[in-house]
């Protein structure tokens, strides 16, 4: 039998930015309900313990531009701490050379090491000129969204190195997507969110600090907050809604309620029955936003032993299979951890093969930074959200080319009472959990100023303010 609940407002999704947008509607007075279709909150954000050890499966770092989530952590009393760094890093030519290096800059020819210098110069002088709420009102949108970022690149420099090493912090590191495969807009958006491009390259402020427990302690304390208002295992069917509220709809609940936030990320909207239907253009654009790919690595040892070789164990390389690595080592703990990542058409190749062929070559990829020791972890575990059935992806979606410029202002407008929030529909912290938290704000605040609206007492036709007895 299906049960009935009554509520201000229904969240559907128990990540951070759901949960950030209930705790803030329930402060404000108004009742709220959570729905959620994993048997975990947290969404993108999964901590569990492997073998003995506890390992982050999703989003983990905190820099110093996520203020809301900074904010978050001191409001919840969540401890952070510094990422190991001391040392030098690897860098691994296109000959398969492997060279430590200290620095923003890799070892490579004074030719590269200019452009590399001149493109980061270029990229930080573009995205100074993205409105970062709204790249798509840059006089040259639609130009910079008709490009490819890899045939910007190829348009700027001939040096085959520096492009793409360019290339990995937007496509690999971030998007998790080709180069070929979204615009040079969607570039500078991303590097725009982060401040500048600089930031992006700069490993040591983008992968600052981690929380003590794990990223998702954000989530579990929010729900923790929100008590029995958070239902887990509640995947939402049907979503009716009129002028007059919204009836969300699970196998087991039906929650009515005047507001609904849509707190998943985009390429999940269409698995949920909306009555009346989405408007067409809204329905249509779903269809041009899609998440990245990326298998994250997570390998654990005895001991941090690339610390003794006098590495920081951050390594990275566009011609590796992983093309980034860091020491993540946890807090207190006397074990050492690497985490690398294999994205986009790599991850394709790496996800055909058997399990153990596909471990073998990832650690073969981790041993040219580090060396034969890295060929035996202690633990060895893969997250591959890709297979995640309520994500399908990470790190977040963007659009197809020419889809930003043509689409993007749509993503915030609200379709009667509902309204949509996730990291990727962000502005500032776009697909980081910072994103997902400012959009939690807001969503919250637009929904209380909208019932403070509503009940608001009607003036006497004729009769001002003033006029009153």
């Amino acid at each position: 039998m299906t049960e009935t609940l009554t509520s201000d407002v229904v969240v559907i999704g128990a990540g951070a930015s759901g949960l950030t947008a209930a705790t803030d509607l329930r402060a404000a007075g108004l009742t709220v309900t959570v729905l959620e279709a994993r048997d975990r909150v947290g969404g993108r954000l999964r901590t569990e313990t492997v073998d003995g050890a506890m390992l982050e499966l999703g989003g983990q770092w905190v820099s110093p531009d996520q203020t809301a989530l900074i904010e978050t952590l001191g409001e919840l009393g969540l401890e952070t701490y510094s990422r190991w760094r001391d040392g030098e890093s690897v860098y691994v030519s296109p000959d398969g050379t492997a060279s430590r290096f200290t620095g923003d800059i890799f070892p490579a020819s004074d030719e590269t090491k200019s452009e590399i210098e001149r493109l980061i110069a270029v990229m930080d002088e573009l995205v100074a000129e993205v409105d970062v709420t709204a790249p798509w009102a840059h006089p040259r949108a639609r130009e910079y969204d008709h490009v490819s970022f890899a045939a910007w690149l190829e348009q700027q420099t001939d040096d085959v190195e520096a492009r793409d090493n360019i290339a990995l912090f937007i496509a690999d590191a971030m998007l998790t997507k080709p180069a070929h495969a979204f615009s040079l807009l969607q570039a500078l958006q991303m590097a725009s969110s982060a401040g500048s491009f600089s930031n992006l390259v700069d490993a040591d402020f983008i992968l600052d600090k981690r929380v003590v427990g794990g990223l998702q302690s954000v989530p579990l304390a929010l729900a923790a907050g929100l008590g029995d208002a958070v239902h887990l295992g509640q995947p939402v069917e049907t979503l009716e809604w009129s002028d007059a509220g919204v009836v969300a709809t699970t196998s087991d609940l039906r929650v009515e309620a005047r507001h609904a936030v849509v707190a998943v990320p985009p390429n999940l909207y269409s698995r949920i029955d909306y009555v009346p239907a989405l408007p067409a253009r809204r329905l249509h654009w779903h269809q041009h936003v899609s998440l990245g790919l990326v298998i994250k690595v997570h390998a654990v040892y005895e001991t941090p032993f690339w610390r003794d070789a006098g590495l920081s164990g951050t390594a990275f390389s566009p011609y590796q299979v992983v093309h980034e690595a860091y020491d993540n080592s946890n807090h207190d703990d006397p074990r050492g951890t690497l985490v690398g990542f294999v994205s986009d058409e790599k991850a394709d190749r790496l996800l055909a093969l058997p399990t153990d062929e596909r471990q073998r070559v990832i650690l073969e990829s981790l041993a040219s930074y580090y060396g034969d020791q890295a060929l035996q972890p202690a633990v060895y575990f893969e997250s591959d959200w890709v297979s995640e059935e309520w994500t399908g992806g990470a790190y977040a979606t963007s659009f197809d080319l020419g889809g930003l410029s043509r689409w993007g202002h749509d993503q915030r407008v609200p379709v009667g009472p509902i309204r949509f929030s996730s990291s990727d529909i962000a502005a500032e912290g776009f697909q980081h959990v910072d994103g997902a938290i400012r959009v939690g704000h807001e969503v919250a605040a637009e929904i209380v100023a909208d019932l403070a609206d509503d009940a608001a007492p009607v003036e006497p036709a004729g009769q001002a303010v003033g006029d009153r007895p």
